[in-house]
């Protein structure tokens, strides 16, 4: 399996239209959203942004946003399947030039601006994800949050009650360090994958 390096954003014309594409990593369908609402809002004038995303659980979704049925999203999606994409979104927002492409040539124009995006983005391996709840006073987050950014973490969730529940997705292979680094300051309730 493999994702994205980093987000991007690349521009191809064709016949006067314009396609956007962007490749972004996620990690949820509330990320998906997030971003597609981003897109909504800063191209509002758009006609159509057809998208695909796939995620390390398996979930994948298309959508052809009003274009020709599997003229879009299908053709994204079926390149991300190719990629071996995981936690991948690519949504590629149109501006119609005023000449119609044809379905074929829609549908392939679709595919190279996700490729070309893809591309830009560039693909690494995607390193196996553990997931750990650490509880700890109020004292020790910031201990806690250090030794997780040092060993490649990032906070997913946070609860605050009379003690601090900080959920933290890491490297598998390192869950356990953080274990043991945090352990004057808190302790990690739960070791789990995802």
């Amino acid at each position: 399996m493999k994702t994205l390096s980093k987000a991007v954003e690349t521009k191809i014309t064709r016949v006067r239209s314009r396609f956007l594409a962007y490749a972004v990593p996620v990690t949820s369908a509330g990320d998906v959203e997030n971003m597609l609402g981003k897109l909504r809002r800063e191209h509002h004038g758009a006609r159509h942004i057809p998208y695909a995303y796939r995620l390390r659980s398996g979930e994948e979704r298309a959508s052809d946003d009003g274009e020709p049925a599997s003229s879009a999203g299908r053709p994204i999606l079926r390149l991300i399947e190719e990629e071996d994409l995981r936690d991948v979104l690519v949504a590629v927002v149109r501006y119609f030039g005023g000449i119609k492409l044809g379905v074929g040539r829609l549908s392939r124009t679709y595919r190279a601006a996700a490729r070309d995006a893809i591309a830009a983005g560039g693909v690494r391996d995607l390193v196996p994800e553990a997931r750990v709840v650490v509880t700890t006073d109020v004292g020790g987050i910031g201990a806690v949050l250090a030794s997780a950014g040092r060993l490649g973490g990032r906070i997913l969730g946070q609860r605050f009650e009379d003690r601090v529940e900080l959920e933290i997705g890491l490297p598998e292979a390192k869950a356990r360090l953080l274990q043991a680094a945090v352990a004057p300051w808190g302790e990690v309730k739960e070791i789990g994958s995802g």
